[in-house]
């Protein structure tokens, strides 16, 4: 061993490791075809939660896909198969499917769980190298995880096998995530703390605007060329018209004020309920901001009313005010 090691230095062994683990990764390109998709599809129509399995280091790789999946818009759940046999086997419901990982493909505790898995008709993806062995066989779908070899100068520790895995992981993941529509607003739900969250659990009242003398509030019957004026004093864009009772009855933009100015040729006699927007987008000061930012680019809005539970106009949140406390 240590001749071995003056031949190669440190530095050498670590760029083969890492040359081998990058092919392991290379060679499962070839191998993304029909079954790849018949996978995403039984996982994208689960109807109850993915259950990953694996033994020892596949294990290790199933927990980080299973939590992959969960935090991308996929419910998975990891099943240790030692510990099913034992009670745990119990979680598995008959609208579920099931991930199991073998290199080998003959792990004796997953053969053990086979028997269940067959008894519930829960369909299986099969992760394996050997495309020949029990696992494959008794998979609804097999992907390929062979390797020509492992990055451990004995070819015995599963060093490239499993990075191959992860990264066959990770493509079921990522596929899922793009065929589920899943948003920026979505990953965040699932990441509140730390830098990936960050901001998000602002709520609108963290953000709005809320002293009365600044909130750009009139009433329905109010002049329209007034509320011109209004609107150009509080420079956000918009004014919020209350009804009658004190609701809000509707708003009125810089977009609407346009569309009147070249519908109308003479605006003096108008009154604003004559040309705002009514049952306009709001939001309660309780929901999230990232809520409100969803609304403003769903609607191509820059500025949302804040109403109390009586539907009463309290406040105005704006779009440079959210992205500016970090919420994106």
């Amino acid at each position: 061993m240590v001749g071995t090691m003056c031949v190669r230095t440190i530095n050498e062994l670590a760029k083969e490791v890492l040359t081998i683990e990058a092919n392991s990764i290379l060679r499962l390109i070839d191998g993304i075809g029909d079954n790849f998709d018949r996978a995403v599809e039984i996982l994208y129509n689960c109807k109850g939660r993915v259950i990953v399995t694996g033994m020892g280091k596949s294990g290790l790789i199933g927990k980080k896909i299973a939590a992959t999946m969960s935090s991308t818009g996929t419910p998975s759940y990891f099943l240790h198969p030692a510990e099913s046999t034992h009670g745990d086997s119990g979680i598995i419901t008959r609208d579920d499917v099931v991930i199991a990982i073998s290199n080998s493909g003959e792990t004796q505790e997953l053969m053990n769980l086979l028997p269940l898995i067959k008894r519930f008709g829960v369909p299986m993806i099969g992760m394996t190298g050997k495309m020949e062995s029990t696992l494959a066989k008794a998979s609804d779908v097999v992907l390929d995880i062979s390797v020509e070899r492992e990055a451990c100068p004995l070819n015995k520790a599963p060093t490239a096998s499993t990075t191959a895995t992860l990264a066959m992981g990770d493509a079921l993941a990522v596929c899922l995530l793009e065929k589920r529509g899943f948003t920026k607003e979505d990953f965040l739900i699932f990441h509140p703390s730390g830098a990936l969250g960050k901001g998000f659990l602002y709520k609108v009242s963290d953000l709005m605007l809320a002293e009365k003398a600044k909130l750009p509030i009139v009433h329905e019957n109010d002049k329209f060329t007034d509320v011109i004026e209004i609107i150009s004093q509080f420079k956000l864009g918009m004014a919020i018209i209350e009804s009658q009772t004190g609701t809000i009855s509707g708003v009125l933009t810089d977009g609407d004020i346009r569309r009147t100015l070249i519908k109308y040729h003479n605006t003096s006699s108008l009154l604003v309920k004559d040309v705002m927007t009514v049952n306009p987008k709001r939001i309660s000061e309780s929901d999230y901001a990232a809520s409100a930012l969803h609304l403003m680019e769903k609607y191509s809005i820059t500025a949302l009313a804040v109403v109390d539970s009586a539907d009463r106009p309290i406040g105005v949140i704006h779009i440079h005010d959210i992205l500016k406390a970090g919420v994106a």
